[in-house]
């Protein structure tokens, strides 16, 4: 069971740029697909980018591509989403989790809020 720690949300306003890091207890080098998932208020957790277990291959959905850009350190355990240009639309809980899932335990998840 891999347990997951993910930090570096906050407020923000539009137009700005938040890091948010994912540190995974045990190694992540064997794992496969990572992903983050995001949740806003009301609605159903989504996938919103992955990258395969060498980083080479990574897929977003429509509404953060060519905004966000997932990385991950394999050496450190530690999956990365760098993202820009911020939107309200943006604000949830992300979480970070394997792709597909596999059954570890979610997060407590970092809260972003992009506001003015």
């Amino acid at each position: 069971q891999v347990q997951l720690v993910e930090s570096g949300g906050g407020l923000v306003q539009p137009g700005g740029s938040l890091r948010l890091s994912c540190a995974a207890s045990g190694s992540i080098a064997g794992i496969g697909t990572m992903g983050w998932y995001r949740q806003a208020t009301g609605k159903q957790r989504e996938l919103v980018a992955r990258i395969s277990s060498s980083g080479i291959v990574t897929d977003y959905t429509d509404s953060v591509k060519g905004r966000f850009t997932i990385s991950r350190d394999n050496a450190k355990n530690t999956v990365f989403l760098q993202m820009n240009s911020l939107t309200p639309a943006d604000t949830a809980v992300y979480y970070c989790n394997s792709v597909p899932l596999r059954g570890w335990n979610w997060g407590q998840g970092t809260q972003v809020t992009v506001s003015s």
